[in-house]
């Protein structure tokens, strides 16, 4: 047991010198953690599924509660793709900006999932480097 002990101890030291969080917020299968600085996800709809759903609601259709979710459903300003990357990027009233815990292929992936699903087909798609242009 001394030996388990003092290897989790050279473990979390390691972690510390390091400044990694691996051990700590590991992702898991459905991607659902995040690292101390960023979200870890990588797959538009786990992005949706574990950042968005819980206010935008699991079919996109928006709520009103502690602040005002619109639809995202048949949502016809969805066509603009760089109105949706901008909101994503620098937040929109009650959403906070996740420019910072997403990067660009993160947030071109939720965006172009979105864009595709919940009765939305716009066919153009949004890049990595259209949302890098898109940050201030």
């Amino acid at each position: 047991m001394g030996t388990t002990v003092a290897a989790w101890r050279h473990v979390a030291l390691a972690m510390i010198l390091t400044g990694s969080t691996s051990a700590a917020s590991a992702q898991s299968s459905d991607g659902s953690f995040m690292s101390a600085r960023r979200f870890m996800q990588r797959d538009g709809e786990v992005i949706y599924r574990t950042v968005c759903q819980s206010c935008h609601m699991v079919a996109a259709q928006g709520a009103v509660g502690a602040g005002a979710y619109p639809a995202l459903a048949n949502d016809p300003k969805l066509a603009v793709a760089g109105y949706s990357v901008l909101v994503v990027v620098n937040g929109s009233k009650d959403m906070p900006p996740f420019g910072a815990l997403l990067d660009d292929e993160q947030v071109a992936a939720v965006v172009n999932y979105v864009r595709s699903h919940f009765g939305n087909s716009y066919p153009d798609t949004v890049s990595s480097a259209d949302v890098r242009s898109a940050r201030p």
